[in-house]
């Protein structure tokens, strides 16, 4: 029997409990962490009224053709590069994300970030639980400071700010570029000059086509050898190449991800440098964040089923 006319599809598991809105609907949830291949999902999608959906899920033009009967995608994240939303206009269909909720969890996590990259956290923990550790040595692991560090934010979104928020309590120096004038003092109009300034950059900008590898061999140069860059905004910002080098031939002292341009594969000249500190996209991962974040996707999907405008459409999206 072919699915109701509302039934939603998850496509990947979600926290539990954060799916209690969808009550009254009937509700198709896939299997697996893993990307669910094309093919499949547009298969999954065919007579379903909404999806639920992560980064991980790739929505092109074939799986809005396939998807007869779709009227709203809820996709579980901040971020929705991974949507073709021309196509999802094209077949009249509602996108909504998760704005906001992940801003501290995420702001955390990149601090964490700069912390451990700045002092080597990752190479020396490595070490001691490898047993080439014999001991302290006055020379070893010798990182940055961060306490007073000038801190460079480029993008000054909410999660930025949220990152400012928490250099305050290390004395950081703070300053910010964006494309337009925020009016603050530690407002740097052009990029190449915050790189000069800051002991510490930390990306937060989405990805667009401005943006795709904004950090690349150029914009590395301007930065100094004993400074740190931190990425957990998108990683095709960062040519991941480009960074292998300037930290293989010492004109950048470290650097720490969370995501990669090629997610998931890393790139290997990343994952070997002692100095690249590098984690699995977990900028959102506490459970109190993941259980938001599904819920608010939710609850735009029954606002789109019931026919009354969402909280949360991306810029753009199809109105109701």
């Amino acid at each position: 029997m072919s699915p109701s006319p509302e039934t939603v599809l998850v496509t990947h598991p979600v926290p539990a409990g954060s799916l209690d809105v969808l009550s009254g609907y009937d509700v198709i949830s896939l299997p697996g962490e893993e990307p669910v291949p094309a093919e499949v999902l547009a298969e999954a999608a065919r007579e379903v009224s909404a999806v639920l959906c992560s980064l991980i899920d790739r929505l092109d033009e074939g799986f809005f053709a396939a998807a007869n009967n779709l009227r709203v995608v809820g996709s579980i994240s901040v971020g929705y590069d991974h949507i073709d939303l021309p196509a999802a206009e094209r077949h009249r269909v509602t996108v909504c994300h998760t704005p906001g909720v992940l801003d501290e969890a995420t702001a955390d996590l990149a601090f964490a970030l700069i912390l451990g990259a700045a002092r080597l956290l990752g190479s020396a923990s490595e070490d001691l639980m490898n047993g080439r550790w014999r001991g302290w040595g006055m020379n070893q692991y010798l990182g940055q400071e961060v306490h007073g560090a000038t801190l460079g934010l480029v993008g000054y979104g909410r999660i930025a700010r949220a990152v400012e928020r928490r250099a305050e309590g290390f004395d950081m120096h703070v300053i910010h570029h964006t494309r337009h004038d925020t009016g603050l003092a530690s407002w740097r109009a052009d990029l190449d000059t915050l790189l000069a300034e800051s002991d510490i950059v930390s990306l937060h900008v989405p990805l667009t086509d401005a943006t795709r590898h904004l950090m690349d061999a150029r914009s590395l140069a301007r930065m100094r050898p004993s400074a740190v860059l931190v990425n957990t905004a998108r990683g095709p910002v960062v040519d991941e190449d480009a960074l292998a080098t300037a930290l293989e031939e010492d004109r950048l002292f470290a650097a720490g991800f969370d995501v990669y341009e090629h997610e998931p594969e890393v790139n290997p000249r990343l994952l070997s440098h002692p100095r690249a500190l590098c984690l699995p996209h977990i900028g959102s991962a506490t459970t109190a964040t993941r259980t938001a974040m599904a819920e608010m996707a939710a609850r735009d999907v029954v606002a789109v089923l019931a026919g009354k405008k969402p909280a949360h459409p991306v810029p753009g999206s199809v109105p109701i």
